[in-house]
């Protein structure tokens, strides 16, 4: 098969989909890479290192679309790039096509067959290859709300660990996933005093178990939320549903309750953001105020960390990307339910039931989708 990979043209995305060890491994497979020129040296990773490990160098992104049969990306097609897909080609990125119907419809205009990062599931129920990117954004959350809550930047003037004397900040993170968690763990390493909010029990009790009591746990009831959204000097939205849009669980009127230059970090805004009034904005303006109310909603966060981003990234992609590319998409597909249920447009149908849900779209069956 040939593989084709783009440099990425996101606002200050500097992730590749191919890492050099990516390339040598899909070469040694007896596979084609293509690789746009530049495409990974945001992550510092130069054209001779993907030259030497097989891959041919190309000097546009329009060639990589016209001859690869599978383009691997990061970040969702843009409205170019996704004027250059076709049917019969795949397209293997993360998409996050609920909370975004230009291009939803795009793609099913394309008849590109679309598999989603963050749909692809694991035995365990986790998502494989969102998990990276969530580990990632998750530990940059607090850093970024700490930078947020600087007065110079309309925050409270708090210091997320305080200082002998002076109390920590009080953070409070929705959500005990993976995002959660890592958000947790940094927040608290960082010295501030930390809560963190979940629906299901036997996570609370799990991060109970793995802190040790270094941080709280309370039961993600509307009052407990209002109750703490309330106090808090930071809030991280950490609440994810697979393949569908975030649900909003912090409304404006919740939000008015809160301190001033209080910051919220929404690092569910790829999924449409879990506070209500979360937009999505860019590392180069990352952050604006409602109601006295500082917002961070940058929808890249990994791609701050590019380098370890990417690695990190590739791990996770590269037995996926393998079996594409060995057995076709079909046939990796029909072999793994869990790559099948990262199966998000085929042939110019929707064929993920949480995005048909998020944008009343007819769904096609993933399994009935092989056939067509």
């Amino acid at each position: 098969m040939l593989i084709g990979c783009p440099k990425e043209i996101k606002n200050q995305e500097y992730r590749v989909g191919m890492t050099p060890a990516a390339a040598r491994e899909a070469v040694v497979h007896g596979h084609q890479v293509i690789i746009e020129t530049g495409a990974g040296a945001g992550a510092g990773f130069g054209d001779e290192l993907y030259q030497a490990a097989g891959a041919e160098i190309v000097a546009t992104a329009a060639e990589v679309f016209a001859r690869a049969e599978m383009v691997v990306k990061v970040k969702e097609p843009q409205a170019s790039e996704r004027a250059q897909l076709r049917e019969g080609q795949v397209l293997f990125t993360y998409l996050h096509l609920a909370p975004d119907p230009e291009q939803t419809k795009d793609l099913l205009a394309s008849g590109v067959t679309a598999i989603a990062y963050e749909t692809v599931t694991d035995a365990r129920g986790g998502l494989p290859l969102l998990a990276p990117m969530s580990e990632v954004a998750g530990r940059l959350a607090p850093q970024v709300g700490a930078w947020a809550l600087q007065k110079a930047n309309g925050g409270r003037g708090v210091l997320l660990g305080g200082v002998p004397g002076v109390g920590p900040a009080e953070v409070v993170v929705i959500g005990g996933g993976v995002v959660g968690t890592n958000a947790a763990r940094v927040a608290a390493g960082m010295g501030a005093h930390v809560t963190v909010l979940d629906r299901s029990l036997d996570r609370l009790r799990y991060l109970d178990d793995v802190f040790g009591g270094q941080i709280g746990t309370r039961y993600a009831s509307q009052a407990n939320t209002e109750e703490l959204v309330a106090t808090a000097d930071m809030v991280v939205g950490a609440v994810l549903i697979a393949g569908a849009a975030a649900p909003k669980l912090v409304t404006r009127a919740q939000l008015s309750e809160m301190k001033p230059g209080a910051v919220v970090v929404d690092v569910a805004i790829d999924q449409g953001g879990c506070f209500e009034t979360s937009r999505a904005t860019t590392h180069d303006d990352p952050i604006y105020i409602v109601d006295g109310i500082v917002h961070y909603c940058v929808a890249n966060m990994p791609g701050a960390v590019a380098r370890s981003s990417t690695i990190a990234l590739g791990n996770a992609t590269l037995p996926f990307l393998i079996a594409l590319a060995d057995k076709g998409w079909r046939d990796a597909c029909r072999d793994d339910p869990h790559l099948l249920a990262g199966l998000n447009t085929h042939s110019g149908k929707l064929t993920n039931f949480a995005v048909g849900q998020a944008l009343e779209i007819d769904v096609l069956s993933p399994k009935l989708a092989l056939a067509v």
